[in-house]
Order: C-alpha cells, then structure tokens, then sequence
C-alpha cells in the first residue's frame, strides 16, 4: 500500500479539503502514475455536492487525469516508467458483456468501475478515489497513451469533455459535407465546435449569449445562431443532419428539432437537473428525425480520439488551477465563469 494525498469531499456542503488515503500496490496487470493534471468536470460538482443520488463520503473527484507512470506490473505489456498516460470516466468493466467485446465499455451490462464513487473491487468495503489525488493505480487496459507532443495540462480535460463529443460525432457519421449545429459553449460545446470543424463539417454554434459569437467563430464555427431569436432559428429550419445538444439545463428541444432534415438527429449529452419537456412528436414523425443520447466513450474510440487530437493538434481550451483552489473553482463553475475547463496542477498538492 502506498499513501496518497488529495483533495477530498467530507459531506455535501462543506469545501472540500485535504485527505490521506491508501492507494494499493500495483497488481501484474496494474499502471501506477503520479497525477500530473486533473480536469475538473461538471460531474465531479454534482456528485460531491450529491446533487446525484449515491455519493459516499469522503468523496475524491476527478475523472480527466494525465500523469506519469512510474511503476507497472509483471505482465503490463503496454506501457513502461516514464510514459504520458491519460485515465478517463472508467476503470474497470465486466469485460464479458456483449458492449465490452465490442469495445463499448461505457455502456457494460454487467457494471462498469467508475473512476471514483464506484465500490473498489480491489479493496473491499472502500470506493475508488479519483484523480484530484497525487497518484493512481489502473489496471493497463483502463490506461491510455498520450502524445507529448501535445500541452499535457490541456490534454486532460479530453477524456470526458473531449470524448462525450467525439463520440457522437463519429457514430453519427459527421464528415465534409454534413451540416452540424452545436448548442451551448461550454466544456462541452466548444469541443463539440473543434471536433466538427476537424471532421470537415459546416459547423453552426447555437447560444444565448451574442458575446460568445467571435469566440466560438475563433474555435470554429461557421455561423453562430441566437437561440433566442427565433427568425434567426428559422432561416436554418430543415437543414441539419446532426445537433450535438450539450445543454444540462432542461430547455424546450422541439427549437432544435424543427431544424434537423429528414432523418436527422439531435443527440443530447447533458444530463438535465429535471426532465426536458415533452417533445412534440408531430415534429419527429413528419421528418423521421431522432432524438438521442450518448455516453462518454470506450477505450478503443478514446484512445482513437487521442491520437486524432495530436495529429490535428486539438487540445482543450483551459485556466490552469492550484489544487488549493478548487472550491473557488467550484464557485466560478456555476455562474459559468471559466473558459473552458479548469485543470488543476497536481504539483500543487505534492508541495
């Protein structure tokens, strides 16, 4: 066993603060790293905060995590000391499962191993601790490489945000030629506008706010739509193949729908505080359209998404935070104020 410090959750209103806890001592198949970067993710606010049913205290976030591997087991094959690696939302599945084989991890029947607030099953009666910690354990297969060609810090914020809108955008087919809005500009959204205008897509940013236009147009998009103005709205009814919503709040989708062709798809990756309102299903049936969702990744697309990233370049867009700062970070999350992900610099917590 070897001691890790963090940043823990003790209940669901007090800041987080400083916690010590064991991590266990690399298996045959294991990948110890120090944590040199953790994004910090909507997620992690709401499950500390247990605004999401189920979180067990004392609760250490993170789930976008670039570090260093500084030990591996007997039989790890695919990494060695001194390799950039990434851990993203998962850490372990049943591997049996019909999605496990097919490489769909994200969607294991059997009970995928959440990154943290999931039961350890290497450490009985304990749950696994994330990556606002100075180091990890992983088993190889939940471990992914990273291109030092890339900023690492930058990198981090890739495996959640990063892979929730990549994901959808390559099941869903977007290539040159295809028309894709984008709705929010968050940390989400504004991968979402980097991803489809790497892919070759007309690239539209939906928002709120006009203040967003000239940064989302710097990102990528093509065109920028006031969601509020519904002229605006109306001049592209018709004409999307595919809306990647990224929007948390519950919002009236039938705005979005209405644009999609025949056909077309608005793809939701936002979990809403309480259930959109009802679609209207006129809208659905007379253009065969779709309303869908999405969950993160596998290990097979992230790993692929990573290494698309450094071939084009791609990294997040980020305020880079002391571990020592995180309940202000918190604090700025809700009145949306970052652009675009916070990450924090674990060196922080080691000194």
């Amino acid at each position: 066993m070897t001691q890790a410090k963090a940043f823990a959750a003790f209940d669901k209103t007090s800041p987080l603060g400083p916690f010590t806890f064991e991590r266990r001592e690399p298996l045959a198949r294991d990948v110890q790293l120090d944590v040199l970067f953790c994004g910090v993710c909507h997620s992690d606010l709401h499950t500390v905060k247990s605004e999401w049913p189920g979180t067990t205290y004392p609760c250490v976030a993170g789930h976008e995590i670039v570090g260093r591997v500084t030990k591996v087991g007997a039989d790890v094959k695919k990494f060695k000391a001194g390799d950039s690696v990434a851990v993203g939302c998962l850490v372990d599945s049943c591997r049996t499962c019909s999605s496990c084989k097919e490489g769909l991890e994200q969607y294991c029947q059997g009970g995928f191993q959440m990154t943290y607030n999931s039961p350890d099953k290497h450490m009985p009666g304990q749950q696994t601790y994330g990556g606002y910690s100075t180091h990890m354990v992983v088993d190889e297969d939940f471990c992914l490489r990273v291109s030092d060609k890339l900023d690492l810090a930058a990198v981090a914020p890739l495996l959640c945000a990063g892979i929730t809108t990549y994901s959808p955008l390559r099941h869903w087919g977007v290539t040159k030629g295809k028309k894709v809005g984008v709705v929010g500009l968050g940390g989400l959204g504004h991968m979402g506008v980097k991803f489809s205008h790497a892919f070759g897509a007309h690239t539209v940013l939906f928002t709120t706010s006009a203040g967003k236009a000239e940064d989302a147009k710097r990102l990528g998009a093509d065109e920028v739509v006031i969601s509020r103005d519904q002229d605006a709205m109306m001049k592209h009814a018709g004409s999307f193949d595919v809306i990647l919503n990224t929007v948390s709040a519950s919002h009236n989708l039938d705005a979005f729908t209405m644009l999609l062709k025949r056909d077309g798809t608005l793809v939701l990756v936002g979990v809403p505080e309480v259930a959109h309102p009802s679609p209207n299903v006129g809208v659905l049936i007379f253009g065969r359209r779709s309303i869908a969702g999405s969950l993160i990744g596998g290990l097979k697309e992230t790993q692929e998404m990573l290494d698309f990233c450094a071939e084009h370049g791609i990294v997040s867009d980020i305020e880079k935070i002391p571990m020592q700062g995180i309940n202000d970070a918190y604090a700025r999350m809700l009145k949306s104020d970052v652009k675009y992900r916070f990450v924090i610099d674990m060196a922080s917590l080691r000194s």
